[in-house]
């Protein structure tokens, strides 16, 4: 019996069919006219959205809206329940870098991070910037943070307040707290500075949202007037402007999701042209760090699958000059690198759990440092000073509340420097964190990791989340996240499937979820399903599947593929139209992804591969669960209109009567909601879903 009952007629898109041939394929879009024409001045200035588009989606809000009414108490109470566990006036632990240490605080009943320096063994907190103060009077607003300069004495601080991710940036007096003449519109969000703390870099968003162009800016001129550093000419890759420890060199990194190639500028000479370090090869990725006179490059070159590092001469840093220092060890992937004076340290994984490697540059002697749990989390935040032996790490499980370590990788004492307060109190015994194996259609062990309450009935009974994101390698952590324990309280398992596509088992693993092997990933989170239904953690009719972004993607693809499996679906921000967007060449995130998912404009075979499981073009005539499709009207990733689309041909197509719902935001972007309490009430409304359908009200 559906859980919802009494519903409004649930807006019908008008169909306008647009026919596409591609390769001698012909194919036919009834939802095309929900891509608004003018979108690159829309995400800019929303209120200039189509009326017939904006009609459309506040209709869709509208039907939404009736179908979760009676969520709202529910979602209150969930607010309530993790806002509670979130200490309000919390600040982190600030890092010593020269005669000050940085942090930032949340005060009580803020929504924004607030920037503070202290003296650099404690003190007075001077307050830097204030977030919630930048904040007023915007219905969006997000920081992306403070960078200081050499001397300590300015500030770049950058803010995008429309969700579009186009960033303005400012230069703020630390010592006044006045920003300067300085605005730098339409950027990536942050800035390099110049040691002398009289410029910056900063890369430029072009007008497909792309970071096509590195500027250099000299303080107290107009924009217009910076000078141009180096300009992509391949619209394929992103790029990105760092700098070393040592403030002697600008880095700037060109990649897309498989090749790499790195320049540098000496700050000894800001005006020089960047120099290549080693030119890009296709498939061939290389990252850089500073090790005094000599950089160590995290590479996967001469097939080192899940890569090794090299060591070269700054003055010299050509790829003949490499020489391995780390070697590759097939099937643990090093993940990533960090040089100071006298250690070289790694992040790396081995079977699914997170180790830190640590050697001592003079002796080549190394320790690590892991954990016993049988599923956990480890971040490694390093240092902002490179003359130094003590690092910063975090610790976390699926019970286990964040632990903040300061670690001296000379005597190997740890400090726990902070643990994630939980005030409204967790007792870590009376939950059960896990480990499984679900097997795959091809004999993979596909790794589950389970949390629920000790005393949850595992008989079938219990109703599930079962979560999963599977693409561009990234591995979804097995940590501590308060905000599942609202569903843990209520008796369901939460799960995460840890599908291929994901460099959870190493790179292999990523290879095998993605271009003609993305099906991998579909049919992994389906394996997940019946596992948990097999081993009786849950049933089919009880598990509720949630993925965002690209994980919308594998949303859209086991709702086609298995929709008797799951008793609904929660799909954010969800890649669905993913062959339309594969062929539109003018949207940010395209020709970057085509290493991923394939290029449909060039290859006839990869348009076959992705139009078999882009999930808007596979919508059937079936009984589909009841979805629930979030999305974010100035959202550059995956924009609005491919949930907008998706809903409306569901709509049209199931079988069924369970209802299709879209929520848009309409003062937001990919992110969503900007705020973190503001964040907090989107989390509500989806668990509220999960719980009405899994019957839990």
């Amino acid at each position: 019996m559906s859980v919802f009952k009494n519903l409004p007629t649930p807006p019908a898109a008008p169909k306008h069919p647009v026919a596409d041939t591609r390769h001698g394929i012909s194919r036919s879009d009834d939802y095309a006219w929900l891509r608004a024409d003018n979108w690159q001045a829309m995400f800019k200035d929303p209120s200039i959205l189509a009326p017939e588009i904006r009609a459309h989606l506040e209709a869709e809000n509208t039907y939404m809206n009736a179908a979760m009414a009676d969520t709202k108490e529910l979602q209150k109470v969930l607010f309530g329940e993790m806002k509670g566990r979130i200490k309000e006036d919390d600040s982190s632990v600030p890092v010593k870098d020269g005669p000050y240490a940085y942090g930032t605080l949340y005060v009580t009943g803020g929504e924004q991070p607030h920037y503070f320096r202290e003296a650099r063994n404690g003190g007075d907190r001077k307050l830097l910037l204030n977030g919630d103060k930048e904040n007023e009077g915007k219905s969006y607003f997000r920081l992306s943070g403070l960078d200081h300069s050499t001397d300590h004495s300015l500030g770049i601080w950058g803010y995008d307040d429309k969700g579009s991710e186009y960033f303005t940036l400012k230069v703020r007096n630390l010592e006044t707290g006045e920003d300067l003449s300085d605005v730098l519109e339409n950027t990536g969000g942050g800035g390099v500075w110049a040691p002398d703390g009289k410029s910056f870099f900063y890369t430029l968003q072009d007008e497909n949202h792309r970071p096509s162009k590195i500027y250099h800016h000299i303080l107290g001129t107009p924009q217009s007037q910076d000078r141009l550093v180096y300009e992509e000419e391949d619209a394929g890759f992103f790029m990105g402007v760092g700098g070393s420890l040592l403030d002697d060199y600008i880095f700037i990194d060109i990649h897309d999701h498989e090749t790499s190639e790195y320049r540098i500028i000496a700050t000894s000479d800001l005006t020089a042209e960047p120099k290549v370090v080693a030119v890009r090869e296709t498939g061939i990725e290389y990252e850089l760090t500073e090790g005094g006179d000599v950089f160590y490059i995290l590479t996967n070159d001469g097939d080192a699958k899940d890569f090794k590092i090299m060591e070269t001469p700054a003055d010299r840093p050509g790829k003949e000059n490499w020489r391995e220092v780390v070697a590759h060890k097939p099937g643990t992937l090093i993940l990533n690198h960090m040089a100071y004076a006298r250690h070289l340290i790694w992040l790396e994984r081995k079977d699914g759990l997170p180790r830190i490697v640590i050697r001592d540059r003079r002796t080549g002697e190394e320790h690590s440092i892991a954990f016993e749990e049988e599923a956990y989390s480890l971040g490694l935040q390093g240092a902002a000073e490179y003359d130094t032996d003590v690092i910063r790490f975090s610790y976390s499980s699926m019970t286990t509340p964040s632990q903040l370590f300061d670690y001296n990788m000379v005597t190997r004492e740890r400090t726990l420097l902070k643990t994630q307060e939980v005030p409204s109190g967790h007792n870590p015994s009376d939950y059960v964190t896990r480990r499984v194996f679900a097997p795959a259609w091809d004999g993979e062990k596909v790794p589950v990791t389970l949390l629920y309450r000790k005393d949850t009935p595992l008989d079938g009974s219990a109703p599930c989340l079962l979560y999963g994101y599977g693409a561009y390698g990234i591995t979804i952590p097995a940590g501590f996240n308060t905000n599942c324990l609202s569903l843990a309280d209520r008796g369901f398992v939460y799960a995460i499937a840890h599908i291929r596509g994901g460099k959870d088992k190493g790179f292999a693993w990523y290879e095998d979820g993605k271009m003609a092997k993305k099906t991998n990933t579909f049919k992994d989170f389906i394996a997940a399903a019946d596992y948990l239904n097999q081993e009786k953690f849950t049933s089919y009719a009880k598990i509720i599947a949630e993925g965002g972004s690209a994980g919308g993607m594998l949303m859209g693809a086991i709702a086609n593929m298995a929709p008797e499996k799951f008793a609904g679906v929660i799909a954010a921000v969800p890649f669905v139209d993913v062959l339309n967007t594969m062929l539109d060449d003018t949207l940010p995130l395209t020709p970057p992804e085509w290493p991923e998912w394939g290029n449909p404009i060039d290859s006839k075979q990869e348009y076959e591969q992705i139009a078999a499981y882009s999930p808007y073009d596979n919508v059937g005539e079936k009984a589909y669960p009841p979805i629930l499709a979030l999305g974010g009207l100035t959202d550059p990733r995956v924009t609005y209109w491919e949930p907008a689309k998706w809903v409306a041909k569901l709509r049209d197509k199931t079988t069924g009567d369970a209802p299709i719902l879209l929520k848009t935001n309409m003062d937001a972007g990919h992110g969503g909601a900007s705020g973190r309490f503001q964040r907090l009430e989107e989390v509500a409304f989806e668990y509220s879903f999960a719980i009405k359908v899994a019957g839990k009200m």
